[in-house]
């Protein structure tokens, strides 16, 4: 059995952390994707969320009410330091998951940090050498790449159905209000559609043919200055390329494909998301796959990091820290800072 296969699936027990078996998270932060998190831990046995962090004492006690959080903290600082919890999840928006992520790591406690993972090249380093030199699980909260359509694409790919891997096409737009204080426009928030948006057909990319040798970016900018538009051409040492686009400007299909020498792969829009794809081959023969899945499916990263600390990783085979670096550079290289 592949080290992926060990750890890739939901359900794993024997954690050791306390009497049901289960890691106990506790989350920082109490936004949209904190409350996902939330409800989608709920499909999971390995997994529960036992504490909750906030700047106000009033926000986190309304998270907690709502989601059957047993502990609100008032501060990130108590949250870190509350010993029923294992491990923290940081769902802060990405301008903050560099202290956030690094008030974790000195309490003690493995982090799982939403992505994008940091707001530079140089922050992703200097966080992944805090989880090192404190020998502390890390991992980039990329879900989709959990999810059990992901799983079926590397499995796919892996196995070599496609043949040798030639082009790989994603997309990612969405449309947004022009509002100066979006998270997606306003520069103090990190506004970006790379960093927001972007980041999911560049780590696809990188998950189907790794970083880069070269990248060719074109931006076009929002209001505020901030990227609104972003395409790209990867290339790499095989000579596959890889398209991107993101937008925050309109809503586009979020498809992706891997296109190889003998077949190719389909994903039906959102690929990032829970989804469906064909594999057609070169005479057009094409077969369907799906994968239902109950909730978002954030509950599967959240079993890959309970499996990855049963077995006293110390990051995951799947989303690995270099790799995260190595994608926050990718983005940065694109829209040129």
């Amino acid at each position: 059995m592949t080290l992926e296969a060990r750890v890739s699936g939901a359900g794993s027990r024997g954690i050791g952390v306390n009497v049901a078996g289960a890691l106990r998270w506790g989350v920082i932060g109490t936004g949209r994707i904190a409350q996902t998190f939330a409800r989608d831990v709920e499909h999971i046995d390995d997994g529960v969320l036992v504490a909750v962090g906030s700047r106000t004492r009033h926000g986190a006690e309304l998270f907690a009410e709502n989601f059957g959080v047993p502990n609100p903290h008032a501060s990130y600082e108590s949250l870190v330091s509350d010993p029923q919890v294992d491990a923290v999840y940081v769902a802060t928006p990405h301008p903050m998951h560099f202290e956030d992520a690094q008030l974790a790591l000195r309490a003690g406690k493995p982090v799982l940090v939403e992505k994008a993972f940091t707001m530079t090249v140089g922050q992703a380093q200097d966080l992944v050498a805090s989880a090192r030199s404190r020998d502390l699980f890390m991992m980039e909260a990329m879900w989709s790449r959990f999810l059990p359509h992901m799983v079926a694409v590397r499995n796919l790919v892996d196995s070599g159905e496609l043949g040798d891997i030639i082009v790989v096409v994603a997309d990612h737009g969405k449309w947004f209000e022009q509002d100066p204080t979006s998270r997606l426009f306003a520069p103090e928030l990190g506004g970006s559609a790379m960093l927001d948006l972007g980041v999911y057909p560049v780590s696809f990319a990188s998950m189907i043919l790794g970083t880069p040798l070269d990248v060719i970016g074109r931006v076009t900018p929002a209001f505020t200055g901030v990227d609104a538009t972003a395409s790209a051409v990867l290339s790499y040492e095989s000579g596959a390329h890889a398209v991107i686009t993101c937008t925050s400007g309109a809503r586009s299909a979020t498809r992706a494909s891997v296109v190889g020498t003998r077949a190719r792969i389909e994903i039906e829009g959102d690929f990032y998301a829970p989804s469906s794809f064909q594999v057609i081959d070169r005479d057009g023969a094409a077969r369907s796959f799906h994968f239902p899945v109950s909730g978002r499916g954030l509950q599967y990263e959240a079993s890959h990091v309970a499996a990855c600390l049963a077995q006293g990783l110390r990051e995951s085979p799947i989303m690995p820290l270099d790799e995260s670096v190595a994608i926050m550079r990718t983005m940065r290289e694109i829209i040129g800072d």
